[in-house]
């Protein structure tokens, strides 16, 4: 073979391999091959589930299985790191909660990723109301008098929360902040111990996921004092919000969403978003999610859930600060 044969047939391989690559990255074709969703917490935690819930979703929409693949660890860094290191190219994406992306950046010293520089956002998800609860025997009746009470004793009036730096932590840092008062955090592991020294008396308060509490609250086993939305939850009219009660900065929701490593081609990451809001819009996705606890929520584009979550990180730094968390870890 002469060299210009040699050239032409060269230069016939190169322009069928640009061909293929750009076939293989038409929005029509993707996606051709199951996708994984890295998940940055436990199998069974909410936030798991709720991701199950939307890789099933996806994969009756697109024809290709979504696999949930659990990498807890280290409040959620093992996976977001591991999410940081996958391939840009649609076929991992990463469902990560607030505190992975709004939090930790201002908790730890030397985080080992960077949730804007790292990972695409492409919707929020979830919206995971928050709530105060007392035991009824405890003659609290509302955000006033737990107010009250702590500026009678300073220091001494207890709330329980689901651990250090979680969201639940975070509501009484921000309540004491705009209330002027000076309550002592009682952490727990997790949501059901809180709740039980509730119960029993133990303690006189904790904040807490509505979810975790709907049927103590319906009941009467538990006095719900407050949801802290913007503004009353659906599920608990009746229920008023710190706004009501002339706090209007204390306001604070959990949330999720599903991220892209960062280099994920636009149209993938449009397609993704389509196919999310599709998925979240579905009677069926939004009973699921609700059965968890959760409501269902699709940002109108990815830019706006990258603006939401700008705004979640500036509305944490000082809460984070105030507690005595900032560069804690």
């Amino acid at each position: 073979m002469n060299r210009r044969m040699l050239f032409a047939a060269l230069t016939s391989v190169a322009v069928l391999a640009v061909a293929t690559d750009a076939m293989a990255q038409t929005p029509d074709d993707y996606p051709n091959r199951p996708i994984r969703i890295i998940v940055p917490q436990a199998a069974g935690s909410g936030v798991d589930q709720q991701a199950r819930v939307l890789a099933q979703k996806m994969g009756e929409l697109w024809g290709q299985q979504g696999v949930v693949e659990n990498r807890p660890g280290a409040n959620a860094i093992v996976g977001m790191e591991a999410g940081a290191k996958a391939a840009p190219d649609g076929y991992t994406l990463i469902y990560a909660p607030v505190s992975a992306v709004a939090m930790n950046t201002f908790i730890y010293k030397k985080l080992s990723y960077d949730p804007l520089r790292d990972f695409v956002p492409i919707t929020q998800t979830v919206a995971n109301p928050l709530g105060a609860v007392v035991n009824p025997a405890s003659g609290i009746k509302s955000i006033k008098d737990v107010v009250e009470r702590a500026k009678a004793s300073p220091g001494h009036f207890n709330y329980g929360s689901f651990g250090i730096g979680n969201m639940t932590h975070l509501m009484g840092v921000l309540l004491s902040i705009a209330a002027d008062i000076k309550m002592t955090h009682v952490p727990y592991r997790g949501q059901t111990p809180a709740i039980t020294d509730v119960l029993s008396g133990q303690i006189p308060l904790a904040f807490t996921t509505t979810a975790g509490v709907t049927d103590l609250a319906e009941s009467g086993k538990l006095t719900l004092l407050a949801t802290f939305g913007q503004e009353r939850d659906e599920q608990f009219p009746n229920t008023p919000t710190p706004t009501e009660f002339g706090y209007p900065s204390v306001v604070i929701v959990g949330w999720a969403g599903m991220f892209a490593p960062a280099g994920t081609p636009p149209h993938i990451i449009s397609r993704l978003h389509g196919g999310m809001a599709k998925a979240l819009a579905s009677a069926d996705v939004k009973d699921a999610i609700l059965r968890h606890g959760s409501k269902a929520v699709s940002s109108k584009s990815p830019a706006e859930f990258e603006r939401y979550i700008r705004s979640e990180s500036q509305k944490f730094h000082p809460i984070i600060k105030a507690a005595g968390l900032e560069g804690s870890q």
